[in-house]
């Protein structure tokens, strides 16, 4: 039984999660559509949204120091609401430029930093262990139902008002979601901090079930994001589906990681928590390489996209669910700042280096062989979980007892 201020964090996340949706599809259609830019340039586009995670572990070890996390959670929402209105801004005054959409990319990035630094110290207050794989299902629910019917919902938007007018909608999801977290009391985090950047980096590392965990998904992020950095130019410039189709393939193929957000808590009582991480490390990068095999009339294209899609997105949702919940479990309270700062520093930062080497690949040797090499090598991120001791874990509880499982306190 979730309580009322986990609600209010769910409701704020599932109203920005849809904003989300509208950018993520109207800024790579901005420079493609609007500005002519290449694949090479999208890809840098891609990379400018997450190269502000790379100071993550920084970050980390900033919001470790400060009390208040709610509040930084607020500023980071109001942050990216302010980059994302001056889109439209600039587009009313005949001023948008290339130079714009990165400032605003990696604005948007900072606010992500911040945000994520704090959320899951934020999160322990709110959800009792026994509810994190349950909790985060539903916060993974709202993810997935903002994938299945946002890009539809902001490829109408973008085709009824022009992109960098749709964007406005985004802006205004982060202030209603930072309305939200001001709703939601909360009391000072208290703990006194040992050690600082480093500590948090020997803490992953140190540790059996964070390392292959950070290991296995910047290896998969890596990959993926070689093929994100293309998705919506393969659609729009080597398929010629419209905005339109391309948003309503998008979120039909989101249906599948709704059905495997709903199911990931269930599943992991019959199967097992850590046999599903390993199962979703492969599922969620498999299906690029279908999607990069679309060919055919318009509608059979977009139907290969919708059903890529509806693979992946299960899968993605399969192992985030589990893999977060098992994070979670195995960190210490003192520490999940900067634990979360070192996965942002290493595994999000892997995604602006794998937008980057995605676009030069897609200029280089095509964009179809860059889409199928990312699914192959995306699958073998399963290799750094099969030796650890994530995929033997039954159940949450299994991992308390665990003799693999250090704290490093000291």
């Amino acid at each position: 039984m979730i309580n009322k201020s986990f609600r209010k964090l769910w409701t704020g996340d599932l109203i920005s999660q849809f904003g989300d949706r509208i950018t993520e599809l109207a800024l790579p259609l901005i420079a493609v559509a609007t500005l002519a830019a290449t694949p090479a340039q999208v890809g840098l586009l891609t990379a400018a949204a997450w190269t502000p995670n790379l100071l993550g572990v920084l970050a980390g070890a900033w919001v470790d120091r400060r009390p208040h996390r709610k509040a930084i959670m607020i500023v980071a929402d109001l942050l990216r609401a302010a980059a994302l209105f001056s889109l439209p801004i600039a587009h009313w005054l005949g001023m948008i430029t290339l130079t714009q959409l990165f400032v605003v990319a990696l604005l948007s990035g900072v606010g992500q930093v911040l945000s994520m630094a704090a959320y899951q110290s934020f999160f322990v207050t709110l959800v009792p262990p026994s509810e994190y794989v349950d909790a985060n299902s539903k916060l993974s629910i709202s993810r997935s139902a903002s994938f299945s019917a946002g890009p539809a919902i902001g490829g109408f938007l973008i085709q009824l008002l022009t992109a960098p007018v749709a964007v406005i909608f985004d802006a205004f999801s982060f202030l209603v979601s930072a309305a939200f977290l001001s709703r939601i009391p909360s009391t000072p985090v208290l703990h006194k901090q040992v050690g600082g950047v480093g500590h948090g980096v020997r803490y992953v590392f140190q540790h059996p079930y964070l390392r292959a965990a950070l290991a296995c998904v910047t290896t998969l992020n890596f990959f993926t994001f070689i093929a994100q950095a293309l998705a919506v130019l393969f659609a729009s410039r080597t398929l010629g589906l419209s905005a339109g189709v391309i948003g309503v393939s998008f979120g039909l193929g989101a249906v599948g990681g709704l059905a495997g957000a709903a199911l990931a808590p269930r599943l992991s009582l019959r199967y097992g928590v850590g046999r599903l991480v390993l199962i979703g490390s492969i599922l969620f990068p498999a299906p690029i390489a279908v999607m990069a095999l679309a060919t055919g009339p318009h509608w059979l294209e977009a139907t290969i996209i919708a059903a890529g899609e509806a693979l992946s997105a299960a899968g993605v949702m399969v192992f985030d669910i589990n893999l977060n919940a098992v994070q979670t479990a195995v960190t210490a309270d003192h520490m999940r700042s900067r634990v979360s700062g070192v996965f942002s520093t290493i595994n999000y930062g892997s995604r602006p280096l794998g937008a980057v080497i995605g676009g030069l690949l897609g200029s280089w040797i095509g964009v179809r062989p860059t889409l199928l090499l990312a699914a192959a090598g995306g699958a073998l991120c399963c290799l750094w979980l099969l030796p650890s001791p994530i995929p033997h874990i039954r159940t949450l509880a299994d991992i308390g007892s665990a003799p693999e499982l250090v704290h490093n306190e000291a």
